[in-house]
């Protein structure tokens, strides 16, 4: 299976033209770009402290000036005119795995790439925190249009596993502590992984990033994981680490697995408010993400 290459990941600007990351809901106040926000903030950035004058709301006076001139000064704002769009990229070792078409990592870098593009044509900022096994995640701020972009998909594709390896079940978490110390209020966060070290009670790290933002967990998974081996022996596991696997008797236990991730992400998705999408293996990028992010659609 091939992995992804630049020039796949900036042809997939093509694809990203019809489609939109508008938010589930929209807000009472519309940007001035291209889209409404999805933001549960004011949608607001501070511009300049000036004196108060009758009419003024209130509840934009800024107390320390006020107290520093002795006289009332009120804050202005503007309407933001790009939205911080953050891709939460997982592309820990584990995700090296795929029976059909491509693997959980390439299907997790062209999804990425796509995303992205659709971000920077909708006017938004992109940024990333990509997460790649045991090595400290990679931060990108940011950035507008194609200087949000490029350096993005660079960076996906020097971080995408080359080789199977023993999955990192933390990888996730350091992804999103870093992501906490950089998302602000007002942001869209779009998280793309297998979730295959998720357990029951592992929404704690997700709260700091989520709060006052708008969030979508996009779930790459395989076939094979849902639907087990087929009857016959197989040998299964890492280089040097290799056991023999009775298809029908593992079933069972393959299932249950399998059972107990949905139920995983299903949790996780209702406790952050946060729809899901799933990316299969056996279906390209484009056919995967279209029917959620055709512009005008309200699904996600």
């Amino acid at each position: 299976m091939a992995i992804p290459t630049l020039e796949e990941l900036l042809a997939l600007r093509g694809a990203a033209h019809g489609l939109s990351l508008q938010g589930r809901k929209r807000a009472r106040v519309a940007l001035i770009g291209a889209h409404a926000s999805a933001q549960r903030g004011r949608g607001l950035e501070f511009q300049e402290v000036r004196p108060y004058t009758p009419g003024d709301d209130p509840r934009t006076i800024d107390w320390r000036v006020t107290a520093r001139r002795g006289r009332p000064h009120t804050k202005l704002f503007h309407e933001e005119r790009e939205r911080p769009v953050w891709l939460l990229v997982d592309l820990q070792p584990g995700c090296f795995f795929g029976t059909r078409r491509q693997l959980k990592s390439a299907l997790i870098v062209r999804a990425a790439a796509l995303l992205a593009w659709i971000a920077a044509l909708g006017g938004d900022r992109v940024g990333a925190v990509i997460a790649n096994g045991a090595a400290p995640a990679r931060i990108l701020p940011a950035r507008a249009r194609l200087h949000g972009v490029l350096p993005l998909l660079e960076a996906l594709l020097a971080a995408q596993p080359r080789a199977p390896g023993r999955p990192e079940p933390q990888s996730l978490h350091a992804a999103l502590r870093a992501a906490a110390q950089l998302i602000r209020p007002g942001s869209q966060i779009l998280a793309l992984s297998d979730f295959g070290a998720l357990g029951a009670e592992d929404d704690g790290p997700w709260l700091p990033v989520v709060r006052h933002n708008d969030i979508r967990l996009y779930w790459v998974t395989d076939p094979l994981e849902e639907q087990g081996l087929p009857p016959g022996r197989y040998r299964a596991g890492l280089p040097g680490r290799l056991a023999v696997l009775d298809g029908q008797r593992a079933r069972p236990a393959w299932r249950a697995l399998w059972q107990e991730r949905e139920r995983n992400v299903t949790r996780l998705s209702h406790r952050l408010a946060a729809p899901v999408v799933r990316l299969d293996t056996s279906v390209s990028v484009e056919s995967a993400l279209r029917p959620a992010l055709l512009a005008g659609s309200s699904a996600a």
